[in-house]
């Protein structure tokens, strides 16, 4: 059965403010960021989806949160979703890394895959994951419509691996995914089409 997958990165965290990479640390939204899961439940109402699934993440479930309540539904939690652990960059600036590890962040920017920074988990890895959350999502979805809340990275890498692109690419075929803006693929078992790309959501508020 062919699924139709809303993808929507959680709210603005308090680190994600900043321009902290937060990884798999857990790190709390902001007010803004809290707008922002409401505005995503007053779209998802609109759109309405068959199923909700979810990072285990505690900022990804808090943006869930408001669409479930909407909906009268309960997000399924995939392991799988979880955001990419950044190794020495967590909880850091790219400033900051420029000052204490600058021949980690040279490496990293110059290739994201090969120069990951010491002590992530790996971009492949992550990639592998994440496509296999999905297509695990699309084959429950059976049909139907799921939107996904999930993270920055970990999306990026997803879509590479769903659509045949270079992971030492990602920063640069999608440079970011903003918060709860939605990112829409049909899955039919392998194949994945890109319908749309980081589409905002109308704030109203």
């Amino acid at each position: 059965m062919v699924a139709r997958l809303l993808l929507a990165r959680h709210g603005q965290t308090e680190w994600h403010a900043d321009n902290r990479y937060a990884g798999s640390s857990e790190v709390p939204l902001t007010e803004e960021g809290l707008r922002q899961a409401e505005a995503l439940a007053r779209h998802a109402a609109e759109l309405k989806p068959t199923a909700l699934f979810c990072s285990p993440q505690a900022r990804a479930v808090r943006t869930m949160a408001p669409a479930a309540t909407a909906l009268g539904m309960t997000p399924a939690i995939v392991e799988g979703l979880r955001e990419a652990h950044f190794g020495i960059a967590e909880g850091r600036t790219r400033e900051e890394l420029r000052e204490s590890d600058p021949v980690a962040l040279e490496r990293f920017l110059a290739d994201p895959v090969d120069g990951a920074f010491p002590g992530a988990e790996s971009p492949a890895g992550v990639a592998a994951r994440g496509a296999a959350a999905l297509r695990g999502i699309a084959a429950d979805t059976d049909g139907g419509t799921a939107l996904v809340v999930a993270h920055n990275t970990l999306l990026r890498l997803t879509l590479c691996a769903l659509l045949d692109i270079p992971l030492r690419t990602y920063r640069s075929v999608f440079p970011r995914v903003d918060n709860v803006a939605l990112t829409e693929l049909r899955i039919d078992g392998e194949h994945t089409a890109l319908l749309r790309f980081n589409n905002p959501v109308p704030a109203r508020y």
